[in-house]
C-alpha cells in the first residue's frame, strides 16, 4: 500500500482520500406538530382513504370461500405436496357441488348499499 498526498493505492487499484476530513455542521430544527381542527376535534387522516361497503367485503368472502372448494377439490396441487390427502380431496369435491352453488345464493341475495 502506497500513500502519496491525497491518494492511496493497493495493488494498482487508486482512490480518492480527503486530506481533511469533512466537517458537518448541525442545525438544531424544531418541528410543530400541525393539528387539523374540524368541529373542535383533531382528525386523522387514513393513508389511503379507500371505503369499500360491507355487503361488498362479505359477498367478496363468501365468493373466495367458494373458490377455496373448487381450488382444493379439483386442482390436485393441495394433495399433491401432502396438504390434504387424496380422500379428503375426493370429499371436498363432492362438497363443492353444495357449496358453491350455496356460496352462489348467497352473493346476489345480500341486499345492497341503501345509498346506490
Amino acid at each position: 500500500m502506497e500513500v502519496s498526498g491525497r491518494s492511496c493505492g493497493i495493488l494498482g487499484l487508486a482512490y480518492c482520500v480527503p486530506a481533511r476530513k469533512i466537517r458537518r455542521k448541525f442545525r438544531t430544527t424544531l418541528a410543530k406538530r400541525k393539528e387539523f381542527q374540524e368541529n373542535g376535534k383533531s382528525q386523522q387522516r387514513p393513508f389511503i382513504p379507500l371505503r369499500v361497503s360491507k355487503p361488498i367485503l362479505a359477498r367478496g368472502a363468501i365468493g373466495v370461500f367458494g373458490l377455496g372448494f373448487i381450488d382444493a377439490g379439483y386442482s390436485g396441487d393441495w394433495s399433491r405436496i401432502g396438504v390434504i390427502t387424496p380422500q379428503s380431496e375426493e370429499l371436498l369435491k363432492v362438497a363443492a357441488f353444495l357449496v358453491v352453488p350455496l356460496c352462489i345464493f348467497l352473493i346476489f341475495s345480500l341486499p345492497n348499499e341503501p345509498n346506490s
